[in-house]
């Protein structure tokens, strides 16, 4: 079974009922390990270096909760939330997660520091997870930095831990902080300590 499968609790993929892979699905041809005929991959192709080796993954990719993390009784300043995570290494990718209910303000203030605004419609820790994993299969970052003090991202540090990633938790503040999420992580961050 697959990484996201894991994640979703689902099994297989779509198949034209005798067990081969649908050709429509953009997984036709590909093999167990996300690879086509027998390359290791990321769905995207393969990371190679210039001497046609795996590349080693490089920087961090951030990943904020953001109806976690900005809660009236924290004062977390987007650049924090930045500074923290480049303590390991240069951002490959900013993104904050938000609600449907996000204002206009909270929007602009994080495209206008370099954050990637990805709103969902209801809970925004399905698509966070996702993407969490999906960065560390295809290996995009050398560390995955998760800002939350939410528990339910602890498997996704975990997954990323098995793909070798270096992980931290970024906690907004002391009061509600996840222990378990803390301790999932290589390194743990709590702003304004």
């Amino acid at each position: 079974m697959g990484l996201i499968e894991r994640l979703l609790g689902r099994r297989g993929g779509p198949s034209t009922g005798d067990g081969t892979p649908d050709p429509r699905d953009g997984d036709a041809g590909r093999d167990r390990d996300g690879g086509r005929d027998g390359a290791t991959s990321g769905p995207h192709g393969p990371w190679r270096d210039a001497g046609g080796g795996l590349a080693r993954p490089r920087g961090v990719a951030l990943f904020v909760d953001g109806p976690n993390v900005f809660r009236e009784e924290f004062d977390v300043d987007l650049a924090d939330l930045r500074a923290a995570a480049e303590a390991d290494g240069d951002l490959v990718t900013a993104r904050l997660y938000l609600d449907e209910h996000a204002t206009p303000g909270l929007i602009q203030a994080a495209e206008a520091n370099g954050f990637q605004v990805v709103t969902t419609s209801g809970d925004v820790d399905v698509k966070l997870a996702v993407d969490v994993a999906s960065f560390a299969a295809e290996r995009r970052a050398a560390t995955v930095a998760v800002a939350s003090r939410d528990t339910d991202f602890k498997p996704a540090l975990e997954v990323a831990n098995e793909y070798g990633l270096r992980t931290l938790a970024i906690a907004p503040g002391s009061y509600g902080r996840s222990d378990a999420l803390r301790r999932s992580a290589d390194e743990a961050v709590t702003l304004g300590e």
